[in-house]
């Protein structure tokens, strides 16, 4: 850990973080001069109701303002289209992005001066913008745009049905150097299209954003667990993920019936645990009936990992991860109780992949 930054700060930066590149040039970029703020940035795609998945980088975002760092988060309208989502509909689109804002302001985020809100169609139109979407295609190879196609959620066998969805990775890294940002924050799905950006800007002459990535939490059912990429949680299986609007209930009954297997600690369920729960509270206490042990408290996910399948039992832990995830979203569904009509057109809108 670098010397020159205090390491609570660091902590806090590296919070949840499972890769950062690099280490040494994040050093860089904090000990610069009084008057340089740090910057980041994160594209979401307005595509339909956030689920807890999602999460893990909203926090991110939080904590890098709270370590100093100015976050611009872009509402990838364009990008949402070419990747027909919302059936391609722009307004739908962009309505969904003000549900966005909603969610960032519902976990404390408001737009502010550290926090921006830019919809990609503010940027298209700069006709220099297209210049580095054309600059970075010709700069890359057709089978290395055709292997980031996972940024998308996409395989590289989907491709085929239009062309526009090669676009989309060149978009994606002329994003990063438009806004000109020093951290390219996502989850790692979105790991190919950050290393392109850092391996294509000398050759353009662009700054090289150090990237930053956050961990994928599996969908409940344990579907393409080789695979996080293909197995991560998504909106479009409401049984397979928690969305930030399900009741206490739901929570409830969905991880009940989620994939947790007794002798396999990785599974969706500690998924959820290890980056949800252990990262924003001071360990984990599992209340258990007296003929099981009675109540357990874990202070680190190491502890529980090592318990689990043996003196912690799967339908314990999924009746205590309810009772923390629900902590985590009363705060939200009090949020949008008070501020519910984007949340209510976007509930309403047919949600494609």
């Amino acid at each position: 850990m670098p010397d020159e930054i205090p390491s609570k700060t660091m902590d806090k930066i590296m919070n949840n973080v499972i890769e950062l590149v690099t280490m040494e040039e994040l050093a860089e970029v904090m000990k610069k001069p009084d008057g340089h703020q740090p910057t980041a940035y994160i594209g979401f795609e307005p595509s339909g109701l956030m689920h807890i998945g999602q999460l893990t980088c909203v926090y991110k975002v939080r904590e890098l303002i709270e370590s100093g760092f100015k976050v611009t988060l872009l509402l990838a309208d364009w990008h949402a289209s070419i990747n027909d989502k919302l059936g391609g509909d722009m307004k739908n689109i962009q309505r969904a992005g003000d549900y966005l804002r909603d969610v960032h302001a519902a976990c404390g985020l408001p737009e502010s001066d550290n926090m921006r809100f830019v919809f990609a169609s503010e940027i298209v139109d700069k006709a220099d913008y297209w210049e580095k979407v054309i600059r970075v295609a010709k700069g890359t190879s057709f089978a290395r745009m055709k292997r980031a196609m996972s940024i998308m959620g996409r395989s590289e066998d989907e491709v085929g049905m239009d062309s526009s969805k090669f676009i989309y990775p060149a978009m994606q890294v002329a994003d990063i150097f438009e806004l000109g940002v020093d951290v390219a924050l996502g989850g790692m799905d979105q790991r190919k299209a950050h290393m392109l950006a850092r391996d294509i800007a000398p050759k353009l002459g662009m700054k090289k954003p150090i990237a930053m990535h956050t961990p994928l939490i599996s969908a409940l059912t344990g579907q393409n667990r080789m695979d996080p990429i293909a197995g991560k949680m998504s909106k479009s299986d409401p049984e397979a993920g928690i969305t930030l609007h399900d009741s206490p209930d739901d929570v409830g009954r969905k991880l009940k019936k989620a994939f947790c297997p007794m002798e396999d600690a990785n599974n969706p369920v500690m998924d959820i645990v290890r980056y949800l729960v252990f990262p924003f509270h001071d360990g984990m206490k599992i209340d258990r009936p007296e003929k099981f042990g009675g109540p357990i408290y874990y202070a680190t996910f190491e502890e529980l990992k090592a318990a689990y399948g043996r003196e912690l039992h799967p339908q314990d832990l999924k009746k205590a991860t309810a009772e923390y995830v629900n902590g985590l979203l009363e705060p939200i569904r009090e949020y949008f109780r008070s501020n519910p009509e984007n949340y209510r057109f976007v509930k309403n809108l047919r949600v494609t992949r």
